[in-house]
């Protein structure tokens, strides 16, 4: 599912994430908002996880979600940017933060990327994912390893960004010299890789969550704040001029109520299931028997 004319630079994405947590002094809005209905979402599922995977936990802020559906599931959390880690908890013995965290307050994060988990293979009941797949240009290896880590019959509920996202802020930049905001990968698109990774049953929906601002300053404020800025290889080097950003403030479009100015998110929420296999790595065939019962 890679995108040969996008790519992103993760290594300036892993450094914005934690330029950002340094600088953090109120929590993201928007990854809020969508924990909140991810875990409405929880309620409606039958599971009883012993483990619980959190990629792309940042400082946890999703823990308390988990915790209150969850509260005997040992908890573990990985991010790639280790600022936006408690501080003095990005580092400790592996083993003891698998079977060890989570049954307390003092449960310790792990600094990797979701591309490689340190995990071991069905090591895991719940992978949760909030607003971490669109970070990636290609999702397919983090969901190959989020597959591999899940224990058959394990879930995995994520969310990610839609095309659609940020499509104001898109349609006034101009965009003759290089991606100005990042793009997202569409939702049908995203249910074939879950498949083609090897979850079963997919099932995702969408729905436009919008913020407004009184200016187009609060809105890139709030960007920054976040470490959301763009971090597109084609996106265009050196500073752009004092008329382009005129020209934009002018032509961004406002709300006629009350003359705002929307940035319109296109949030993708979804889950599937790690099924037993019917094939081997090798394509083989799997064939199970399941012995007779004898009446009596």
């Amino acid at each position: 599912m890679t995108r040969p004319d996008f790519t992103l630079d993760l290594g300036l994405v892993r450094r914005r994430a934690e330029r950002a947590a340094r600088g953090a002094s109120i929590p993201d809005p928007l990854a809020r908002e969508v924990a909140r209905r991810m875990g409405e979402r929880l309620e409606y599922i039958r599971l009883s996880p012993k483990r619980v995977l959190d990629v792309g936990c940042g400082a946890q802020a999703d823990r308390p979600v988990l915790r209150a559906h969850y509260p005997q599931a040992s908890y573990l959390g990985i991010d790639f940017a280790s600022s936006t880690l408690p501080p003095g908890q990005a580092a400790g013995g592996f083993l003891q933060r698998l079977f060890g965290v989570g049954r307390g307050p003092g449960g310790l994060p792990v600094c990797a990327d979701a591309r490689f988990l340190p995990l071991a293979r069905n090591s895991v009941s719940l992978v949760w994912s909030n607003l971490m797949l669109n970070w990636l240009h290609d999702p397919m290896p983090a969901l190959l390893e989020m597959h591999r880590v899940l224990e058959v019959g394990g879930l995995l509920m994520f969310s990610t960004l839609g095309p659609d996202t940020l499509k104001e802020l898109r349609g006034t930049l101009p965009g003759h010299r290089g991606d100005r905001v990042h793009r997202f990968i569409d939702m049908h698109d995203l249910g074939d890789a879950l498949v083609k990774a090897g979850f079963s049953d997919p099932v995702m929906d969408m729905e436009m969550i919008t913020l407004t601002y009184g200016d187009l300053n609060g809105l890139l404020a709030d960007l920054r704040g976040a470490g959301a800025t763009n971090a597109a290889t084609t996106r265009p080097r050196g500073l752009a001029g004092k008329t382009e950003w005129a020209k934009a403030r002018a032509d961004y479009p406002r709300q006629p109520e009350d003359g705002r100015l929307p940035a319109s998110f296109e949030v993708i929420q979804g889950h599937a299931w790690k099924m037993a296999p019917t094939v081997t790595a090798d394509g083989r065939s799997v064939i199970r028997f399941d012995p007779k019962v004898r009446r009596p």
